[in-house]
């Protein structure tokens, strides 16, 4: 039994046309993902009227999808054009670990901002007393502790496994499915451990997040016009629509049983949530967000008017 120091990831196996269409759909995704959160993060710090607890918290959701997709995909890409490649030991399980946080991270701030929505509409007058920028601050904070702190126990526990079977991964990054496959020693453990992890990660987050709402559609239910319910609506939508794609995803590859499904079925289950939502997130929140689309705007006349000037 020799020390595993390096695992080859197979990626997606096929004809040299369809690796090389797939390297350069993953690339416009990629960088479209990476311009378009930027994008957002740089609207919501110049842009004043966007300096509200609502635009922080999406601008902090595109710097976690900037960490997730530049964690996998570089990767990814140079994998597709050598047909499989070899990661060392150190790395892999670095970026594993970048994965789980970004993963742990985006399940509490969506849960922050349901509870935001929660306080904008179920109790207006107090909103601006209750979410002060300092506890936004703290909110956010929080959010990233627990994504840092969470995330390092299984990484390392998984870490100490050892790994005496052939290093294939039949995978395009170092998840924990295909490393707990891989290795021979008992991985008891490490489920557990997860188990225990995905309570506090998973299941307190949707419970929030479901009662958030509850109390949301009651609250606007109890709105006298129709015109008034909608306008209400709107301003939690798309969080909704994001939670709703989010934990789709994550529990189509995690939760429900993937046995009897192809290898290459899982990958592309995969791909949903590495690399489906952080590419969809800036398009649900500029393009159904009238604040954003009036700071693009703006945006793009003031960098007009520097280049006449210029």
């Amino acid at each position: 039994m020799t020390m595993v120091t390096e695992f080859l990831l197979l990626g997606f196996q096929g004809g040299q046309i369809l690796r090389i269409f797939m390297f350069c759909l993953l690339l416009v995704v990629y960088c479209e993902t990476v311009c378009g959160n930027l994008l957002i993060i740089t609207l919501v710090s110049t842009t004043r009227n966007l300096h509200t607890p609502m635009y922080f918290f999406i601008s902090q959701l595109s710097v976690s999808d900037i960490l997730l997709i530049t964690d996998i995909v570089p990767n990814l890409l140079y994998i597709l054009l050598n047909n499989g490649a070899s990661i060392s030991f150190n790395n892999c399980f670095t970026q594993l670990y970048l994965f789980g946080v970004s993963e742990i991270f985006e399940c509490f701030l969506l849960t922050v901002m349901s509870y935001d929505r929660y306080v904008a509409i179920c109790n207006p007058l107090r909103y601006t007393s209750i979410m002060t920028s300092e506890y936004c601050v703290i909110l956010v904070f929080i959010c990233w502790l627990f994504g840092f702190t969470l995330t390092c126990s299984s990484v390392v526990t998984t870490s100490t496994l050892r790994f005496c079977k052939p290093n294939i991964l039949d995978h395009f990054f170092c998840d924990y499915i295909p490393l707990l496959e891989n290795s021979c020693s008992d991985t008891l453990i490490v489920k557990i451990e997860v188990g225990f992890v995905s309570i506090p990660v998973v299941i307190m987050p949707i419970i929030i997040i479901i009662a958030s709402y509850t109390n949301i559609i009651v609250t606007i239910l109890r709105i006298p016009s129709s015109s008034g319910r909608q306008k209400t609506f709107s301003t939690c939508s798309s969080h909704l629509i994001v939670v709703s794609i989010y934990y789709w995803t994550l529990f189509s590859v995690y939760v429900v049983p993937t046995k009897g499904l192809s290898s290459n079925t899982n990958k592309v289950l995969s791909l949903l949530y590495t690399m489906f939502t952080p590419v969809i997130n800036p398009f649900i929140y500029s393009l159904r967000n009238k604040d954003i689309m009036k700071a693009l705007k703006l945006f793009f006349l003031r960098g007009n008017k520097m280049i006449d000037f210029d």
